[in-house]
């Protein structure tokens, strides 16, 4: 897609609502709403650490963690026009969750594989 070219209204949000505690509620322009809790967005992060890009496996979870905070949001900011950058409290803040990220990564019914919905 080019730079000059609007994004289609599927990847396009009209409100994004953030909670520390309890996650991300987004309100596409083509109608369709996505509510994205906290764990499910860590677990997805897209940064090449967690994703395995470039070939170097996911980094899996520390077997020795005795106690594990409940997970939380620090700060969120903007990245242009087409992403929001997420500090959690965990320590972690390189992942850029671009709009076509959550979209792809909707996890409501219709959205699912098989569902009634198409991207």
């Amino acid at each position: 897609m080019s730079e000059n070219q609007p994004n289609p209204p599927a990847i396009e949000p009209e409100h994004i609502a953030i909670s520390r505690s309890s996650g991300v509620k987004i309100d596409w322009r083509d109608g369709h709403h996505s509510h994205y809790e906290l764990q499910y967005l860590r677990d997805r992060c897209p940064c090449a650490t967690c994703s395995g890009a470039h070939g170097t496996p996911p980094s899996p979870a520390s077997p020795f963690a005795l106690y594990k905070p409940a997970l939380k949001i620090e700060t969120v900011e903007p990245v242009g026009n087409y992403a929001i950058r997420i500090k959690w409290n965990d320590g972690h803040s390189s992942g850029i969750y671009s709009h076509e990220h959550f979209r792809l990564i909707c996890p409501c019914e219709e959205c699912k594989p098989g569902g009634t919905r198409a991207v």
